[in-house]
């Protein structure tokens, strides 16, 4: 489980359609410091997260686990909204 910052919403006219219905979105990883590590990455909502939330995501097989018993085609998932945290 990582920690992010959710830049905000991505597009795309056409997805598998084991995600229909379901939103994407642009999330950058962060430190515990809460300061930006690595490249920005395309998730899977399935909490409904919006931009400036500071969320929890999974990645690899773990991210289509939320969508059992779909098989959602997916490498990273948010799966929770921080209310607080701190180090």
């Amino acid at each position: 489980m990582q920690l992010a910052r959710v830049i905000g919403p991505v597009v795309a006219t056409r997805k598998h359609a084991g995600l229909k219905g379901s939103a994407l979105l642009l999330v950058q990883p962060l430190s515990p410091a809460r300061e930006a590590v690595g490249e920005p990455l395309v998730a899977v909502d399935a909490v409904g997260a919006g931009a400036g939330e500071e969320v929890f995501f999974v990645r690899g097989r773990e991210a289509s686990l939320p969508f059992l018993p779909l098989r959602v085609p997916t490498d990273a998932c948010i799966t929770g909204i921080c209310d607080h945290w701190s180090t």
